[in-house]
């Protein structure tokens, strides 16, 4: 199985990348060599706002674990609010509101990535939902810190000694990461072939843009459209249908984007390049997802 080298560099998925990067600090890093055949990279946002701030992405096909906290971290508990949770597949359009000043420290898995850490659950389970991390993973619960020794390193512990004050506190990115691997480490990966053969099927998937149809994708992987589906369900947590179509949209957002710069994409082309029978399902399937049709998204990410 291979493993990725470094973070996408892309911002397929987040909706007007420019004006996010403008709000917040976006950073991804590598996971440690042993997580990378799993993983496409651990994720890091800390942002201090004067006015509030929506972020809108339109998810990957992929799991995510999410240690976050909103609120200084020298605050009081009631004054800040800090969690952790598994987030399965969105469905939909995510948005999040941000205010003040906040921190999340991210795991995005590859799509098939998160099964090999908690085999005792089809991944679909999780498909729409957003689950406390002690559910999942159950032994990763905080415990309540006594006294007031520290840790040394200046870092907040007002968490807990677990998991979640090991990833929020340190302000460095190094230490973040360290703790993400620490955490993952701890909970795997367990072998997992069916885990491996889907993994490799989304790659071929995102890579292959003449792959369309799932009868194609059934034919190349050997199995029936009946065992790809189980596969999928078991190990994706969405249908390899729905994984042609949500990379079909992040083309579309990529290529709307590119607008100001490249000149408003030919969406009739594009269509036909994406596999749409027509234009009109491609416009269809991008303002059910984005909210609006293409070329008035591509209009408004234009504008300086």
């Amino acid at each position: 199985m291979s493993a990725a080298s470094a973070p996408r560099r892309d911002t397929r998925g987040i909706v007007d990348p420019a004006e996010l990067l403008t709000r917040v600090r976006f950073r991804r890093h590598t996971p440690a060599p042993e997580l990378r055949p799993y993983l496409e990279h651990y994720w890091l946002i800390d942002w201090e706002l004067t006015e509030p701030y929506a972020t809108h992405v339109v998810p990957h096909p992929s799991v995510n674990v999410v240690f976050q906290r909103y609120g200084p971290l020298d605050s009081p508990p009631e004054a800040a609010e800090s969690s952790a949770e598994v987030s399965g597949i969105g469905l939909g359009l995510f948005t999040q509101k941000l205010t003040g000043l906040g921190r999340v420290c991210g795991v995005q898995f590859r799509p098939g990535g998160f099964r090999p850490f908690a085999p005792a659950w089809p991944v679909s389970t999780w498909t729409g939902r957003r689950i406390p991390l002690t559910e999942v993973f159950p032994a990763s619960e905080d415990t309540e810190t006594t006294g007031g020794a520290g840790r040394g390193d200046g870092a907040d512990t007002s968490e807990g000694s677990g998991p979640l004050s090991a990833v929020l506190s340190p302000d460095g990115d190094h230490a973040r990461v360290a703790a993400l691997d620490a955490f993952l480490l701890a909970h795997g990966p367990a072998p997992d072939p069916a885990a491996e053969q889907a993994m490799e099927l989304v790659d071929l998937i995102r890579t292959d843009r003449g792959l369309r149809r799932v009868s194609r994708l059934a034919a190349a992987s050997g199995l029936s459209a009946r065992s790809l589906q189980r596969l999928f369900a078991a190990c994706v947590g969405v249908g390899p249908k729905w994984v042609i179509l949500r990379y079909r949209i992040h083309e579309a957002l990529e290529r709307a984007e590119a607008a100001g710069t490249a000149g408003a994409p030919d969406w009739a082309l594009l269509a036909a390049e994406l596999g749409y029978s027509d234009q009109a399902h491609l416009v269809r399937d991008f303002t059910a997802t984005i909210g609006v049709p293409p070329t008035a998204y591509a209009r408004a990410v234009s504008v300086p």
